[in-house]
Formats: C-alpha cells, structure tokens, sequence
C-alpha cells in the first residue's frame, strides 16, 4: 500500500483517539470545575469568522482547554478570593493591574476570575509581549487563546469591539520584581491613558495579591537577559529544591476597585497624561496596601 494509502487508512483511528482524549479531558474537566463550566462557557458571546476563529486568532476550542486549566489552578490551587467583582462594567473596558511574580500566572487568574466569577462571564484579552512572537509555539498559543500582541492598533480594536482587555502598565519591570521590592509599584507606562482616552474606555484598577511570594527571587541575570534577549532572567533559589520549579501554592487575592473615568485629548503632552496615570497608580498602590494589611497568612 502506498503512503498516501496508509495515511488515508490511518485517518479514522486518529480521529477515534483524538475524540476518546477529548471526552476524557471533557469528563475531567466536569468532575474537577462542575457543570458550571461548560453552562458559563456556554454563555460567552463570540464572533466568529467563516474559519471557526475570531479576527485575532482566537479559537473556542484552544480557548476552552486553556481556560479549563487556569481554572482548575484559579479555584484548587491558588484558592482564589475575589473582592468588588461588582465593579465589573458590561461592555468595553481597560483593567489595569500591577504585575508580579516572575511568570504571568496573576494575568490568567485574572481572566480565569472574569470567565468563573463575574457575571456575565465573559473572554478576558491580553497585550502579550512582542518578544513573544519569536516563540515558535508560545505566539501560536497565545494567539489561538485569544491573547494579541501588544500594540496600540491591536489594543483599539479590541475595546471597539467591546472586549475586557488586561494591561499591565509596569510591564517586564513589575513582573521581574525581586522580593525585597515586592508590592512596590515601579512607573507605568502612558500608553493606557491614551489608549481609554481615545476609545472612550473606562479604567477598572485591580490589584493581585499573592504573585510576589510564589517565586522568590533575589536579583535578575541581566547581562544574560540581554544576551538572549529576553525582558528578564530571575535568580530563584527555589529551583534547586525538588518540585522546585513550581510555583510556591500562595494564596491569591484580586481586588475590582470602581470603574474610573477620564477626559481629554489622547495626544496630550505627557506631562498632562502623567498626571491622569499617577491617579490610576496610586489607586492601584492604595488597593494594594489595603489587601496586604487585611491578609492574615500568604498561603492561608
């Protein structure tokens, strides 16, 4: 039999498998989250091209796994308390959030806690790195999960299509914190402001607590860092202890502070637009403080 033959004939059982796994991880998914899962997911609105994907890539399918995932992570592991999700507006809007903990785990249980918490439950967007489309795999992922590259045209077209889009103002500085900064807000970037400014978008401040403590790191390869360019290398002393690659299992804590909106011109000085972002971080800052006071235990 010709290559093609055997191909042809092999086609039938790898679809067999492939639906057998599906069904697995479907009823692993059901025992672990819940019907909720699938009745929330059922309930996400979705616009959809004629390929089965959205403008930006994202695919329901890709989506649904990686949600289920970060789920099981948002509600088993990490334990996640979630306050203010009252504040949560229907329609467009900008969270911005300070970032830590050396991987992006605060940004998925972010939209882990839009997708099982908020109601409706709804797709969170994210600005990912450009450094990431030199990842062969990651860019694919992102892009499937519905995660865009971070560029303003990318972020407005988003928001005019009434997403829930996530953005971390302090960028690869905030998430590479060492410890002994931790909480501590570095500056942010102006591009949001501009960005609500010019959409019309209001600005949900939330603060994660918890991301600081699940790596520790005491400093950053930065010569290393540049060499491969990538935004950071941490030195974690936790990797050299068994299982020591996974993240300490802290106790995650999300505040929703209330929507803030602001006036002006987008393409206003930075001088002006500084003094709306300062608003917004101190906000930020505040919202932190006041979580880390009312937290009794890191893991508890």
């Amino acid at each position: 039999m010709r290559l093609g033959g055997r191909l042809r004939a092999a086609a039938p059982l790898a679809r067999r498998l492939i639906d057998s796994a599906t069904s697995g991880i479907d009823d692993w998914m059901t025992g672990k989250l819940g019907e909720e899962f699938n009745d929330r997911l059922a309930r996400v609105p979705l616009n959809l091209t004629a390929t089965g994907v959205d403008e930006f890539g994202m695919d329901p399918a890709w989506t649904k796994y990686a949600l289920a995932s970060v789920a099981f992570l948002h509600r088993k592991y990490f334990r996640t308390e979630i306050f203010g999700k009252e504040h949560v507006p229907a329609g467009r809007m900008l969270l911005v959030s300070n970032h830590s903990g050396q991987v992006p785990i605060d940004g998925a249980l972010i939209g882990a806690s839009l997708f099982m918490d908020v109601e409706p439950p709804r797709f969170m967007r994210a600005m990912v790195e450009k450094w990431t489309q030199t990842l062969p795999f990651v860019s694919l992922f992102f892009s499937r999960v519905g995660q865009v590259v971070g560029v303003p045209e990318n972020a407005k077209r988003l928001l005019l299509n009434d997403e829930a889009l996530l953005v971390f103002p302090e960028g690869a500085r905030g998430i590479s914190k060492p410890f002994d900064q931790r909480y501590q807000l570095v500056d942010f970037g102006l591009g949001f402001m501009r960005l609500a400014l010019e959409t019309n978008t209001p600005i949900v401040p939330v603060a994660v607590i918890g991301g600081e403590e699940q790596y520790i790191s005491v400093g950053n390869f930065d010569s290393l860092a540049r060499v491969l360019r990538a935004p950071s290398i941490p030195i974690l002393p936790q990797l050299l202890l068994p299982f020591g690659a996974l993240p300490l299992p802290t106790r995650y804590r999300i505040y929703f502070g209330e929507p803030m909106r602001f006036e002006g011109d987008p393409d206003d000085d930075d001088a002006v637009i500084e003094e709306k972002v300062f608003v917004v971080k101190a906000t930020i800052q505040s919202m932190i403080n006041r979580g880390l006071k009312a937290r009794k235990s890191v893991f508890f």
